[in-house]
């Protein structure tokens, strides 16, 4: 399975949060998964932790980094195929940031790792 991991998800699986669900930390750790974590969240990270609505243990880009190394995750650029898909879109969600990790997951075949039932709403596979 091929993951991309919602924002929410990659900062519950790396600091072990209560939030997250046996079944996503399974499919977290299961090594035959392709784990991958997008540009957008990356984004969305760095300006929640700049504007001081996300606290985290080091500068953004050096926690980013870290953990993507330690767990093997993946990064995934964000490019107009993927945005493309966003005229096709219904508006369940108001929040760019998932709008466009939806639009990636249709573009690259990906099963999106989410507790957000508005992302599940979108014709893209979820696992939670």
């Amino acid at each position: 399975m091929k993951i991309l991991l919602d924002t929410c998800a990659f900062l519950w699986m790396t600091t072990d949060a209560p939030e997250l669900s046996d079944n996503a930390r399974i499919l977290f750790q299961n090594t035959d998964n392709a784990v991958y974590l997008s540009s957008v969240s990356v984004w969305e990270i760095i300006v929640k932790h700049q504007l001081g609505k996300l606290s985290l243990p080091s500068a953004a880009d050096d926690f980013i980094k870290q953990q993507c190394e330690r767990h093997f995750i993946e990064y995934l650029s964000l490019d107009e195929k993927a945005v493309f898909n966003l005229t096709r879109l219904p508006n369940y969600h108001r929040d760019p940031f998932d709008r466009m990790l939806v639009c990636q997951a249709i573009a690259n075949d990906l099963t999106v790792l989410t507790s957000d039932e508005l992302i599940m709403q979108y014709p893209v596979a979820t696992a939670w």
